[in-house]
């Protein structure tokens, strides 16, 4: 029988695996952070409200798991200012080899961290068993009750196990950024990508592989005080709406801005995507406003 895990795993991270020989997303697919500054302003919004519902501890931590190229972590340690600046300390987690950035360390393993962890596209990377209906399987009996008899699942036990042992490790909050489902909308997605296309998922190390998010089984394993909404909203909730003002060359820089957020918060796009956030010391309704629960977006299901 095919060991559908063991060959995802092996494809990305065992010797000569995609992202373990230092493949960067960026040079196959667009993610929020490619997009431009406006995702890591964001982000320093929220951090800024878990350092304030810490009480300002003497180290604050960011700390990007999956970082790629490390974009997301250096822009973050790029923006901050003041005293948030002063006690910032940016930690990069990811498999590959490190990628020199002043002020962001690396590490392969998650840490323990006071301020906020972001899994920005981590757990789809996370390999998972893959069944085929019927199932016995216990995750799949209770968060994919609907599977029909010879379609295929992903079992999405290993990305809760990783999800949940990332916010335990956190004092303040974790966030997971990334495409998903729900009970309700379940659907097999194991895909692939290479040099910007989709394709046909191969496991010899020469694509990404990827699927979708359980949002709601992680976010069960995780327990606690979470939200799950949508990147659209929540980037709202932290001061990016965009809007064109000015003239000459400050109309030119706000149109590019705007350009950029109304991209990053696109519906059927990457503001379609969930953001599951975790408070672990600190309330969340502290961090963001309350907001509409996420809902998957039915073309984010497109496998090529």
């Amino acid at each position: 029988m095919f060991d559908w895990e063991a060959a995802w795993h092996a494809a990305l991270y065992g010797p000569g695996g995609f992202f373990a020989r230092g493949e960067k997303p960026s040079a196959h697919f667009r993610t929020s952070p490619l997009v431009g500054p406006e995702l890591a302003e964001a982000l320093l919004t929220l951090l800024s409200r878990v350092d304030a519902a810490l009480g300002f501890p003497p180290v604050v931590d960011f700390v990007d798991v999956g970082a790629g190229g490390g974009e997301l972590a250096f822009a973050v340690r790029s923006l901050a200012s003041g005293s948030l600046a002063a006690r910032l300390r940016v930690t990069a987690v990811e498999v590959g080899p490190p990628v020199e950035l002043p002020g962001v360390r690396w590490t392969s393993s998650v840490p323990p961290c006071v301020g906020l962890l972001v899994g920005h596209e981590w757990l789809d990377a996370i390999p998972c068993p893959v069944v085929t209906g019927p199932s016995a399987d216990p995750w799949i009996t209770r968060w994919w009750p609907a599977l029909a008899d010879g379609a295929l699942a992903e079992v999405g036990a290993p990305r809760d196990a990783a999800w949940a042992a990332a916010v335990s490790s956190v004092r303040g909050a974790a966030l997971a950024i990334d495409y998903g489902h729900l009970a309700s909308s379940r659907r097999f997605t194991l895909t692939g990508y290479r040099g910007g296309q989709q394709v046909e998922p191969v496991f010899d190390g020469s694509c990404d592989i990827t699927a979708h998010v359980a949002f709601d089984a992680c976010a069960a394993a995780a327990g606690g005080d979470f939200v799950l909404v949508s990147q659209r909203d929540a980037l709202r909730a932290l001061g990016l709406s965009g809007s064109v003002r000015g003239s000459g060359w400050d109309w030119l820089e706000s149109a590019a801005r705007a350009g950029r957020i109304a991209e990053l918060r696109d519906p059927s796009g990457l503001g379609g995507f969930g953001w599951l956030l975790h408070g672990n010391g600190v309330a969340v309704a502290d961090l963001l406003p309350e907001l509409p629960p996420w809902r998957p977006n039915p073309a984010s299901f497109s496998t090529g």
